[in-house]
């Protein structure tokens, strides 16, 4: 029965052995439906997908995707789409390839099959196939949307795992997405084996994006302290200030519009005239004070069962202290 459903889920078996009730984290048995055996809540699967929301914790509902709401990812329009495709983005990423590239092999040393969990992996991130296409790398894609990776319907503050199951968790432009980000690392923290690791690029100064599902940015201490109880293996810039510097000019431009054809036309503008910005933070992401201005920043680091130090962490400020 469960390999049957594992081709259907497109889940590995061991994966499906180790999906735990995101309300009590009771065993799931998996046939046409997903069923707890420990408090009975019953799940549904859509679309070969398994619907695992713990809905008296989440702003989402189960009723989202059975009935296929929008959720984060809001329909777009024509137009919108082609203004996508014809404007040049102010949005430049300088660190995510090299990083996935360094986890890669940092997985491929220590083991020759790894699982790796993306929270919020209805898409490909940036980046990210210089890991996913290693031989030997299971990857489990979750998320709160539909995409062409979602693998699994989940909310990062429940995930429906056993504990220490993962090699590694990779939440890519996620975290201010999430109501509770202290609750969604500590679920990171619970899923990863001993000295599994995590790596997340978060926003620092960026507009709103995902209009009412966003919720929070991070200064590079900020993002440390949220990683708090994993040791730091690297972090740094990984969006700099000529990004920040460009989505700030474009976003001044968008707020001077009343209507909303009026602000698409002052966003094509802001992205026409401000996307050359973003080329400077090839220069400038290795320079201390870029690092106090950046629009996000990377953490990489290993589950630990030692909690950084308040004290600890602000002696390790890298940036330029006027």
């Amino acid at each position: 029965m469960h390999l049957d459903t594992s081709r259907t889920l497109l889940l590995s078996e061991e994966t499906l052995l180790a999906l735990r009730c995101p309300a009590c984290r009771g065993q799931l048995v998996t046939t046409d439906k997903v069923l707890c055996d420990m408090c009975g809540q019953c799940y549904p699967i859509v679309r070969g997908v398994p619907i695992l929301i713990n809905e008296s914790n989440s702003i989402f509902s189960i009723a989202d995707f059975v009935e296929d709401r929008p959720t984060f990812f809001q329909p777009r329009s024509r137009w919108r789409r082609l203004a996508g495709q014809v404007a040049p983005s102010i949005s430049l990423n300088v660190a995510a390839k090299s990083n996935f590239q360094r986890l890669g092999r940092i997985l491929q040393l220590e083991s020759s099959r790894s699982r790796v969990l993306v929270v919020g992996g209805s898409i490909l991130g940036i980046g990210s196939d210089e890991l996913f296409g290693r031989a030997g790398v299971e990857v489990v894609e979750t998320d709160v949307s539909w995409g062409p990776r979602t693998r699994i319907i989940a909310d990062g503050h429940d995930l429906p795992f056993a504990d220490g199951f993962f090699d590694a968790v990779i939440a890519q432009a996620v975290l201010e997405h999430v109501v509770d980000p202290h609750r969604c690392v500590a679920e990171m923290h619970r899923v990863l084996k001993a000295n599994g690791l995590v790596y997340a690029e978060t926003p620092f100064m960026q507009q709103v994006h995902g209009g009412r599902f966003d919720f929070h940015r991070f200064t590079h201490l900020g993002h440390r302290r949220l990683f708090r109880a994993f040791s730091e293996l690297d972090s740094g810039i990984v969006c700099g200030p000529g990004m920040a510097l460009a989505w700030s000019y474009t976003y001044f431009l968008m707020s001077l519009a009343k209507r909303a054809r009026t602000r698409k036309i002052m966003r094509l503008i802001g992205r026409a005239s401000s996307f050359f910005l973003r080329y400077a933070d090839w220069f400038l992401k290795a320079r201390p004070g870029a690092l106090d201005a950046a629009s996000a920043t990377y953490f990489i680091g290993r589950r630990s069962d030692t909690i950084l130090s308040d004290r600890a962490l602000v002696a390790s400020y890298r940036g330029v202290t006027d």
